[in-house]
């Protein structure tokens, strides 16, 4: 795997942001500008990364493609394809989002967001975005949600044949797909299942922990990696055997202090022994 994370470093330069970065241990990153940047500073980015073996894993669209007001829909698709084509121009593995949701919180669950005309509606706008980008090095990818599509592996596959574009692949945050006691109780069967029917389509993958809270009724919390309950090692097997160059990155944290020492601790426990 390729560690990393996801946190934008403050730098004065390019050289710099990849300096630090790879003095953390840092192997991928998310590119820490967007498309509004100036194209001489989107170049340093891509030459510094190139230069400490730094993989620029995601440039992040995070918006909501499917909003019911019609500008703010509009604002999300033209960032989603702007984002996706400054991806495949620095040759980053995936551009990525998650699909939206049907009411004013980008990232909630509404009823909605599962009703038959909203994923017609899904479909259609993810097509549209990446036939608008038109990418020839990397890849549109959703990331998973509990709440809304695709919130399973089959829900992805589907989603992934009625887009039917080479270029939508799979952002992988396998915690948030910790939705259910079942999915809970047998994490080990269920990373089996989702490794096995994405197999070759994952592009790039979160790092997070979680456990079961003690409060009814079913509730995860989301933790800091090695600080919850999911079988991280069984995790990590199953990316390293997916593409021992899989991107794996780590994310809410709440300051760099800690993403320091998560990537110390990941670090000491599955690549600096090896």
């Amino acid at each position: 795997m390729r560690l990393g994370m996801n946190f934008g470093m403050k730098a004065k330069n390019p050289e710099a942001w990849a300096e630090e970065m790879s003095r953390y241990g840092v192997k991928a990153a998310s590119l820490p500008v967007d498309y509004h940047a100036d194209f001489h500073q989107i170049e340093g980015y891509m030459k510094a990364a190139a230069a400490y073996d730094i993989v620029i894993a995601e440039v992040g669209a995070w918006c909501n493609p499917m909003a019911k007001d019609s500008r703010e829909a509009a604002a999300a698709f033209e960032k989603c394809v702007e984002q996706l084509k400054l991806a495949d121009y620095v040759g980053a593995r995936c551009a990525c989002n998650i699909v939206g949701s049907a009411g004013p919180i980008w990232d909630a669950y509404y009823p909605e967001n599962y009703s038959p005309d909203f994923y017609k509606r899904i479909v259609e706008t993810t097509r549209k975005i990446i036939e608008t980008a038109n990418p020839k090095n990397t890849f549109y990818a959703i990331e998973p949600m509990p709440w809304m599509v695709p919130s399973s592996p089959d829900e992805y596959l589907a989603l992934i044949d009625h887009v039917g574009s080479d270029r939508l692949a799979v952002h992988l945050d396998i915690i948030n797909w910790i939705n259910s006691f079942e999915r809970y109780r047998n994490q080990r069967a269920f990373m089996d299942e989702v490794f096995d029917k994405l197999h070759g389509r994952i592009v790039s993958c979160h790092f997070k922990d979680c456990i079961l809270k003690n409060d009814l009724t079913f509730q995860v919390k989301e933790m800091p990696v090695g600080e919850g309950a999911f079988d991280i090692d069984y995790y990590v097997e199953k990316v390293n055997a997916e593409n021992p160059d899989l991107p794996l990155m780590i994310e809410h944290l709440p300051n760099k202090r800690t993403y320091v020492k998560s990537m110390k601790f990941i670090n000491d426990r599955y690549i600096i022994k090896k």
